[in-house]
């Protein structure tokens, strides 16, 4: 039997999620399996959020809210936007390819960075769309490279900030001089996922402005990262009102399932928790950088809950090497790797077997 599949799949991996904890113990036979792989919350989620969920599983019978009215109403009060300008999603992953089948056509370029999240690509080849790469510049985006590679097929740009897997940051005086130069016809599709670990002062942290004024920006926030929920899937996007229309036409009816709507609202309202990550977070990485510094190992400074090393050895092979030893990582190409920001007793376990990898 032969089946014809559509052209677009050809060259098309499937993604590939973080090593399972699980399947790392059988492999290996390990009794402990730290993950540092997945940008995942070290401190899980919210009391708050365990003990609504518990006090909801009667309720699973009955299919979600389709319009996630009270969530959607939650963010409005929790963001001053209007609820037509907020689209829940099941998580960021969703919503990339809700952006992707709204807006691509065959043909179309989309614009993304060379080492940034890989959805972006593997969305627009779905679509039939034509992936134009601008490389980083120092590890982060370059902003002029990207203006420079516009033309009248471009579609939408994306601007992954932190930038997942590199952690660097565009600052708002050079985010706003590149809006002004983008053409209002093609929609900057801003992913802030790990936007509540940043420390830097001249970070947009207030992106909602952005929407307010250039209706051609879209931005994306999750409650996978910092709200600890990446099990549960919900994130959301906001925009102007005819744009989030236009992409609620091609969701699945019941995309964000009844305990995750629950999950977040707690959540939103659990300001301490996420107070408490940060504070994990930045005494983690600090904790990082002291350690690579110490072992000659180059990484750029990172505003989000993982950082991109070189290891000066091949990735893959370190990969599996901390693997054997019960720690997983993500290898990025070449000699680079991911870690995720663990609590200080994972960070200390990676650091020991990083160490015996190398040989430092």
């Amino acid at each position: 039997m032969s089946i014809d599949y559509r052209k677009e799949l050809n060259g098309l991996e499937p993604y590939k999620p973080g090593k399972p904890i699980e399947d790392v113990k059988r492999e290996y036979g390990l009794q402990r399996v730290v993950k540092l792989a997945s940008n995942e919350n070290p401190l899980g989620c919210s009391k708050k959020v365990k003990e609504k969920l518990m006090a909801s599983l009667d309720d699973l019978a009955i299919y979600p809210d389709g319009n996630a009215t009270n969530l959607k109403e939650a963010l409005s009060r929790k963001l001053d936007v209007h609820v037509d300008e907020i689209l829940p999603s099941s998580g960021a992953d969703e919503m990339i390819e809700l952006i992707s089948k709204t807006l691509i056509s065959p043909e179309d370029e989309v614009i993304m960075a060379d080492i940034t999240f890989p959805r972006y690509v593997a969305t627009t080849k779905i679509m039939g769309g034509v992936p134009v790469v601008v490389p980083l510049k120092d590890y982060t985006f370059d902003l002029d490279g990207i203006l420079s590679k516009i033309t009248d097929k471009t579609k939408i740009i994306w601007i992954c900030n932190p930038n997942n897997p590199t952690g660097t940051i565009v600052t708002e005086e050079e985010l706003i001089k590149f809006f002004d130069q983008v053409p209002s016809n093609i929609i900057i599709a801003y992913d802030e996922a790990y936007r509540e670990f940043v420390t830097r002062d001249d970070y947009p942290m207030d992106s909602i402005k952005f929407v307010k004024k250039y209706p051609n920006i879209l931005v994306m926030r999750t409650f996978s990262k910092a709200y600890g929920l990446a099990g549960i899937r919900v994130g959301y996007a906001i925009g102007n009102k005819s744009l989030i229309e236009n992409i609620n036409k091609v969701r699945g009816p019941f995309n964000v399932n009844s305990l995750a709507q629950i999950a977040a609202i707690t959540a939103l309202e659990d300001e301490d928790f996420v107070k408490k990550i940060y504070k994990v977070n930045l005494e983690g990485k600090n904790y990082l950088y002291e350690q690579f510094k110490e072992i000659k190992l180059y990484f750029p400074p990172s505003e989000a809950n993982h950082i991109y090393v070189n290891v000066e050895k091949d990735a893959g092979e370190v990969f599996i090497e901390l693997q054997k030893r019960g720690v997983i990582i993500r290898p990025m190409g070449g000699t680079w790797i991911r870690v995720s920001i663990g609590t200080l007793e994972e960070n200390k376990l990676f650091i020991e077997k990083l160490k015996e990898v190398l040989g430092k």
